[in-house]
């Protein structure tokens, strides 16, 4: 098996080995995975992190030897905290951004050598488990982002790319998707019992889980519909106040931790 890590800010995971091909995911900064299928110009990887499978471009990642790959698995992630950092390529003297939540895949010198070269950062990170309230600071940093099918970043995310990396930030795994998400933890009889933190999921007019959002006080709920913003939710599902009407069909909240 061979192995590869994401070394630049945000890289497209495509359905199909194609320029053209569906946008499913983004690979962030210093994510690994395993390398399925290489091709001439494209790669089938699987993401270490939630084992999501897409095409990438062998261009636009570094193969890293199987030890490291464990080690990597092994490891206490540390994820970058700030909306927007710069890593520092140290050879050419350049920096380039990186996005909050990526994995900062550095040694305790704070450098990554590459082989022919290195990367380093001094930027602010976190790690470890965070506590409810600390979750929901994190989720208020995302509010207006806009919405982008297969986005994991501030500057464009859709619903479960949101709650997948706020749940990062705050020390925990979530699946990529809301229909695998909405199998997790335990079912709340009552939007009463929800508390900060907690799932609300929604399906659509087939019965699938199409949409999911955190839950926040006072029966409202922030998440990625249009952009990143806070609605009311009733047993009904979410309530737009700005259309008067109801945008989501509430199927399920879900408490993970």
């Amino acid at each position: 098996m061979q192995y590869g890590i994401c070394c630049l800010s945000i890289v497209p995971l495509r359905a199909e080995a194609s320029d053209k091909a569906e946008m499913v995911n983004q690979v962030l900064f210093g994510e690994c995975f395993e390398i399925l299928e290489k091709g001439k110009k494209w790669s089938l990887v699987k993401l270490q992190h939630d084992g999501y499978q897409g095409w990438i471009d062998n261009k636009q990642y570094e193969a890293v030897a199987e030890s490291y790959f464990a080690a990597r698995v092994k490891a206490l992630p540390l994820c970058s905290l700030e909306l927007i950092d710069l890593v520092a390529h140290e050879k050419s003297g350049r920096y380039f951004p990186i996005l909050m939540g990526s994995y900062l895949p550095f040694p305790e010198n704070e450098r990554l050598d590459m082989g022919v070269y290195s990367l380093s950062f001094s930027g602010n990170y976190i790690s470890g488990k965070q506590n409810r309230a600390q979750m929901v600071e994190t989720a208020y940093q995302y509010l207006g982002s806009p919405y982008l099918w297969g986005g994991r970043t501030p500057l464009g995310i859709d619903c479960s790319g949101f709650t997948q990396m706020v749940y990062r930030l705050a020390g925990y795994a979530l699946p990529r998707d809301s229909g695998e998400q909405a199998q997790m933890g335990e079912t709340l009889s009552f939007i009463e019992e929800a508390e900060p933190g907690d799932l609300a999921f929604f399906d659509n007019e087939e019965g699938r889980i199409s949409h999911v959002g955190l839950m926040l006080n006072d029966n409202r709920i922030i998440h990625a519909s249009g952009e990143v913003r806070i609605d009311q939710l009733d047993q009904s599902g979410i309530f737009n106040a700005e259309q008067g009407i109801h945008t989501h069909h509430l199927r399920v909240i879900k408490r993970v931790i």
